[in-house]
């Protein structure tokens, strides 16, 4: 579990320094340029990305029941993710509600994917991962919430166009991810 905890701890460092240490983060891109800095953020994040994957795949070995799910949220999970895929592509396209009215709609997908894996799996390396990004994105979405706040940030009005690409795309890369790449990537079929 060692190394999957190193592995959050980068990862999601890495993801937080803009909030946790915005003036620090702006000294370091003054100093060494944006280059170099955006290449040491990506070193990092990809280190902690390959750490998460090794560490999960280690503490399999050595399974931990924390609980037992209702085979019922396993299905959940499935609604879950693709409100999670929905709002994580909401993140790019323009003009959409979902921007709108969140704000930050890619963290928003991250804590609704942790939450929903949480609530159908209950292995220690699974509460473990999925919990901590469940935490991150809850304190990352405040932090970004109350920064915008302060800084008056107006998101641009939604329309029914930028709803709709968000929705297609999202549930079309969903389906591609849930029925044909997590069996073949995370080792799961999501429906059986």
């Amino acid at each position: 579990m060692i190394v999957l905890i190193v592995g959050l701890l980068l990862f999601m460092g890495a993801h937080s320094v803009r909030v946790l240490a915005d003036p620090w983060r702006t000294r370091m891109i003054a100093r060494i340029a944006e280059g170099p800095w955006k290449g040491l953020y990506s070193l990092v994040s990809l280190t902690g990305f390959g750490l998460i994957v090794w560490g999960f795949r280690l503490a399999g070995r050595n399974p931990v029941l924390l609980y037992v799910a209702p085979a019922s949220m396993r299905h959940a999970n499935a609604v879950f993710t693709l409100i999670a895929f929905v709002l994580l592509v909401a993140a790019y396209v323009p003009r959409n509600h979902f921007k709108a009215a969140l704000g930050h709609p890619m963290v928003g997908g991250v804590a609704v994917w942790a939450l929903g894996h949480l609530l159908a799996i209950g292995m220690a390396r699974d509460v473990i991962l999925f919990g901590a990004f469940l935490l991150w994105a809850v304190a990352e979405f405040a932090a970004l919430r109350r920064r915008d706040r302060r800084a008056g940030a107006i998101h641009p009005a939604g329309t029914f166009a930028g709803d709709a690409a968000s929705v297609v795309i999202g549930a079309a890369l969903w389906a591609g991810f849930a029925f044909w790449l997590h069996a073949r990537w995370i080792g799961v079929d999501p429906f059986t």
